[in-house]
């Protein structure tokens, strides 16, 4: 549930700042997740002999607090902005920010924005996480990564110094445009190299029933480099999915390249799917998902994964809720694919999967929204 604040609230709080104000609606909304998670390390590598290879830890879900505001400019013209921190309820520190601009919105003619924002690597078409499953469970831990587990494509994260309109829906078709002038960061002035940029296209057409979409993503940093996690990226994302009944079934397909920016040799060439299902039935949700990363063909190397995440939640109220969450990652020999987020919110910094360790995981996750 959203909680509205009228502008003369604001103002009390923010005494003269909150004049400016006084045309706007400001909405407040967000919510705290947190699991209670073991992860467990299968086969674990010679890197790892005499250490550790399970660890019981609370880890957050990226818990937030979004400020949305809006004022009407007449003719249908809206000026918009969205502030969203992100924090970590277990270590009770900020972590970073999340969706994060400032723009115009139209019924007539879309939404454009400036800021930083969420582009191409979250379609997934899997629910698992939406409300109580564990985030590190996402299939975005094979879909949006490399062979090393740590190479993220599109950031795996928020395009900061980004241009995005999206256009209004024209029976169910609705288009995204992005660019941005610097990803995963601006560095113009301090590169020898060249000046970087990055493009994001994604159109789809949606209906209750069904979904259908593709993405385009294309990154030059600016200062460039020969190595897997610097070298240009161009992903292609296809997705899609059905729902009736209560049951959903989906299907994500992405290759992505990355190449090196001196002479453009094949750095990575990585084929990955997933198949997500999910069932609702009163107050009860079963998600599960397939993925699997193929060998990457710019090696000789076995560096394939599979993935299998299995999840059962409770809606305890229209904002509540609690699951529990089963998922492992199968690597070959050469893959070192991990965890979405496990090193940057999950609180171990040597929860990495070395090459052919296998990652498994429990967890109890709750989730509260306002």
């Amino acid at each position: 549930m959203k909680t509205k604040l009228l502008a003369i609230a604001v103002a009390g709080t923010l005494a003269a700042p909150g004049l400016a104000l006084a045309q706007s609606s400001v909405t407040i909304s967000g919510y705290f997740k947190v699991s209670l998670e073991n992860m467990r390390i299968g086969s674990p590598a010679a890197a790892r002999t005499g250490l550790n290879t399970s660890e019981t830890r609370l880890a957050d879900d990226f818990s937030r607090i979004i400020f949305n505001v809006a004022e009407d400019l007449g003719g249908g013209l809206q000026a918009i902005g969205q502030a969203e921190m992100r924090w970590s309820a277990g270590a009770g520190n900020l972590v970073g920010t999340g969706n994060t601009h400032v723009g115009l919105r139209s019924t007539s003619l879309g939404r454009v924005f400036f800021g930083r924002q969420d582009v191409h690597y979250g379609n997934t078409e899997s629910n698992l996480t939406s409300l109580a499953g564990d985030l590190r469970a996402d299939s975005i831990s094979l879909l949006a990564f490399m062979r090393d587990g740590t190479t993220a494509i599109a950031n795996a994260s928020r395009t900061p110094n980004i241009i995005h309109y999206t256009t209004p829906s024209l029976g169910g078709f609705t288009a995204i445009v992005a660019y941005s002038t610097g990803s995963p960061a601006q560095a113009d002035l301090t590169s020898t190299v060249r000046r970087g940029n990055a493009w994001n296209i994604n159109p789809y057409y949606a209906t209750p029933a069904f979904q259908v979409g593709y993405s385009f993503w294309n990154q030059k940093a600016d200062g460039g480099g020969a190595t897997l996690a610097t070298g240009d990226q161009r992903s292609n994302r296809l997705y899609g999915s059905f729902k009736a009944a209560g049951f959903k079934v989906g299907l994500a397909w992405d290759k992505s390249t990355v190449r090196s920016t001196a002479g453009g040799a094949e750095l990575g060439n990585r084929t990955a799917w997933s198949i997500p299902v999910g069932y609702t039935f009163g107050n009860n949700q079963i998600h599960a998902h397939y993925t699997r990363a193929r060998d990457d063909r710019s090696t000789a190397a076995q560096d394939g994964a599979k993935m299998f995440a299995l999840s059962y939640q409770y809606t305890l109220s229209k904002r509540t809720s609690v699951g529990l969450t089963y998922a492992k990652i199968t690597n070959d020999a050469a893959a070192a694919y991990n965890f979405f987020t496990t090193t940057s919110v999950g609180n171990s910094a040597g929860a990495a999967a070395n090459a052919g360790e296998d990652p498994r995981l429990f967890a109890a996750t709750i989730r509260h929204a306002f």
